[in-house]
């Protein structure tokens, strides 16, 4: 696998070593010695999840508060999305910038959030299946949310706004400057 940094630090993206032949493909996906060794610290990840959403559907920007945060490992197993990490740490030199990084069942990337960050995704294809790793279990009362649209953020997301599809409680997300943040 090859770690990739970013222009943030402790965000990587991560891209396998794919083994094709005429019966399919083989990579491996995740080794803990490799990912500690890389990221520079060990993450026992506790909690895998997985969605299925349709072309448009804007997940986030989602975060979970204080001791419940979480440090997420995220990839695409169907279709193709534009996955976004947005830095939080108010003490952060690079608080309030991004990173955004393609992820499709082609390129296999994965993305490492590190706590700290708010985290979402744009589905760029007809459906996208959407699955990630976090060190932390969730809790409904330390979930927060950011504005996707948030101009002081300035995401540019490929898509119309008018197309994006996404949650009540989305809609009703904190601003940057309104959210409760990490120091």
């Amino acid at each position: 696998m090859e770690y990739i940094k970013t222009e943030i630090d402790g965000v990587w993206i991560i891209e396998p070593k794919v083994f094709n032949d005429q019966r399919g493909y083989f990579f491996e996906a995740w080794k803990q010695a490799d990912f500690d060794e890389h990221i520079g610290r060990h993450i026992e990840f506790v909690q895998d999840n997985e969605s299925k959403s349709s072309y448009g559907v804007l997940r986030g920007l989602h975060y979970q508060k204080g001791e419940w945060s979480q440090a997420k490992l995220v990839r695409v197993i169907k279709g193709r999305v534009l996955d976004v990490a947005v830095d939080i740490r108010k003490s952060s030199p690079t608080f309030g910038k991004h990173v955004a990084v393609e992820l499709s069942e082609e390129n296999k990337r994965q993305f490492f959030i590190p706590r700290g960050f708010a985290h979402g995704f744009l589905v760029l294809s007809d459906e996208a299946i959407f699955t990630y790793k976090v060190d932390n279990v969730y809790a409904p009362q330390a979930e927060a949310s950011i504005r996707w649209n948030d101009e002081t953020i300035g995401i540019s997301w490929p898509i119309d706004q008018k197309d994006v599809v996404t949650s009540e409680k989305d809609l009703k997300a904190a601003s940057l400057k309104e959210a409760e943040l990490f120091e």
